[in-house]
């Protein structure tokens, strides 16, 4: 069977059982084992969903939760597209957050 490729040329990556859509998301998952392991974070959540306008879904990458009470939210971004910043947004603008682009 013939894999298809990622228009954006992302590499689909395996961490544990864990799929992840690039390299860059998966490393950064990676990281934030480590981060909890050393006990600075907390804890976090993947593929956090948010409702949108238009029964539409957002899906935030991590949600985290550090030791000294600040809770980030982040999305692994190799290429900001148009849409995908208009649903960022949208995020932030209905939820009252701010996400952080790495």
């Amino acid at each position: 069977m013939r894999q298809l490729k990622h228009k954006f040329n992302a590499k689909q990556t395996k961490v544990g059982d864990k799929k992840f859509s690039s390299k860059k998301e998966a490393a950064y998952f990676v990281k934030l084992q480590m981060l909890q392991k050393s006990g600075e974070l907390l804890f976090f959540l993947d593929q956090v969903p948010f409702r949108l306008p238009g029964n539409k879904t957002y899906r935030l990458d991590f949600m985290e939760f550090w030791a000294d009470g600040n809770v980030i939210l982040t999305e692994v971004k190799g290429l900001m597209t148009p849409v995908a910043r208009i649903k960022i947004d949208q995020v932030e603008e209905i939820y009252n957050v701010k996400i952080n682009i790495v």
